[in-house]
């Protein structure tokens, strides 16, 4: 049995009398106000609005009115292992998806993947996905990412990648761009990225892919400073050719220099904190605050479900905490304490938000609750938890109260996705079997105590601190052997 239908196609909606954070420039927090949707666009936010006739009216009395979540670096081709990799290392990761198995995944996993992934997100109040699809041995895997991209009522970027082919290679070939001829075609729903990472090597094999999607005229989201895989070699080598421009995305960004962190901002770009996945896996200490030191705009991330949530509400939760935590330690190691914390609650709002927007260069119509941007938009009340009052500070209650069963409403483009706690017009148990034709798929390539094991692989000790990268033989001197 399917969930509930949207039998509101095409009306107004109004979201009465909520508390609207706007995550406009001022951070505006208005108490008892409106939100009007007209079409795909936010019309009128104020107090007391008149609504067209027919309009549908949500009560958000007692809740939180904002923008539609952003998340710009999520793995969705790997959700359908959710919580398989709950106790991996990054380099456990590498071995399983990048030298092991991740060639096992077909197209029709990768799709599974992704249509479980896109609802997951939309469930949490994430309308905007950055799909960085690292799986795509072939255009057969791609087409099938974005059709379940398109059968989710969400707001996605392709970011186009294969771990198992040198970027320079799958970049060149004819039918890649055949597909972003076929299926990138300006679809307001449906953004792209290219997808790749930098080893440092000083023969710069990766140059050919920043020449393409300079080329293509798309941005480059690329794993930044992640120990013993991507660091300082590769920002330099990205600065002096001059592929380090404000549309590129630096994700993680955590085991780097001074040197880099400077480069990164004199060029405009911006970095994607995934802070569960930093502070567990080991890409190195969650970089917030090296990042607010050099003035270079955040935006927030979960990674993969492999791991860790699905949501951003724990996204917030961690960064303020691993922000904070290194604020006091580094005051105690100078004998010092901290008084008032640097990082506040407005702001990690803003990262998960707008700041998702400016990284995706969509700041101009996402990200903020104004009249005439897109009606991306999420509504936090659950009046059945006593969690849900009182409502003292409305940011603060966000990053630290809310959870993904507090999001009670959802557009994205205008259209209800979600209402009173259930999504719209998904069919779960058809999702369920989908799924579990995967995972089926999966245990039986591996076979049992291969899966079992899979939970805790074993590293080659040739593996540790080396590049997970096939295509290079490339060793820095800060990974093994260097």
């Amino acid at each position: 049995m399917s969930q509930r239908t949207d039998d509101t196609a095409g009306r107004p909606v109004v979201l009465r009398g909520g508390t609207v954070l706007t995550v406009d420039a001022a951070r505006r927090v208005l108490p008892g106000h409106d939100v009007l949707v007209v079409g795909d666009r936010i019309a009128a936010v104020g107090p007391g609005l008149a609504v067209p006739d027919g309009t549908v009216e949500i009560d958000a009395s007692g809740g939180i009115v904002m923008p539609g979540m952003i998340d710009t670096h999520r793995h969705l081709w790997q959700t359908a292992m959710r919580g398989y990799g709950a106790d991996w290392t990054l380099t456990q990761y590498f071995v399983w998806y990048y030298l092991e198995w991740g060639k096992i995944f077909r197209p029709q996993d990768i799709h599974a993947g992704n249509l479980l992934g896109g609802w997951e997100a939309l469930d949490a109040g994430v309308t905007t996905t950055v799909d960085w699809s690292h799986g795509l041995r072939t255009t057969e895997h791609a087409d099938a990412a974005v059709d379940a991209l398109q059968a989710v009522p969400g707001r996605f970027v392709l970011a186009y990648g294969n771990i198992q082919e040198a970027p320079a290679t799958w970049t060149a070939a004819p039918e890649f761009r055949d597909f972003v001829a076929r299926r990138i075609t300006g679809d307001d729903m449906l953004g792209f990225q290219l997808a790749f990472d930098v080893t440092g090597d000083p023969a710069f094999p990766e140059k050919p892919a920043f020449e393409v999607a300079r080329d293509l005229g798309v941005a480059v989201t690329t794993h930044a400073g992640v120990w013993g895989a991507t660091g300082d070699d590769g920002i330099r080598l990205m600065h002096e050719h001059g592929f380090m421009t404000p549309e590129t995305v630096y994700v993680h960004s955590a085991s780097l220099s001074q040197d880099s962190y400077q480069r990164i901002a004199a060029t405009g770009g911006s970095a994607s904190v995934s802070t569960e996945s930093e502070q567990s896996a080991g890409q190195g200490y969650p970089p917030s605050w090296a990042l607010r030191a050099h003035g270079i705009p955040v935006s927030l991330s979960m990674d993969t479900s492999v791991w860790w949530s699905g949501d951003l509400f724990s996204a917030m939760r961690t960064t303020l905490g691993a922000d904070r935590s290194h604020e006091h330690l580094t005051a105690h190691a100078a004998g010092e304490t901290v008084t008032h914390a640097a990082l506040r609650a407005d702001q990690v709002v803003e990262w998960a938000t707008r700041g998702g927007a400016r990284a995706l260069g969509r700041e101009s119509d996402l990200g903020s609750v104004e009249a005439g941007k897109k009606a991306d938009l999420v509504l936090i009340k659950n009046d059945a938890s006593p969690v849900s009052f009182p409502l003292l500070n409305p940011h603060g209650h966000v990053a630290f109260q809310a959870q993904r069963g507090d999001v009670h409403t959802v557009l994205v483009d205008g259209r209800l996705v979600k209402r009173d706690g259930r999504l719209l017009d998904v069919d779960l148990p058809a999702l369920r079997r989908t799924v579990e034709g995967t995972v089926d798929h999966l245990r039986s390539q591996l076979g049992p105590e291969a899966w079992e094991r899979g939970m805790n692989p074993d590293v080659p000790e040739t593996k540790v601190l080396d590049n997970p990268y096939t295509y290079t033989d490339y060793q820095s001197g800060s990974t093994h052997g260097g």
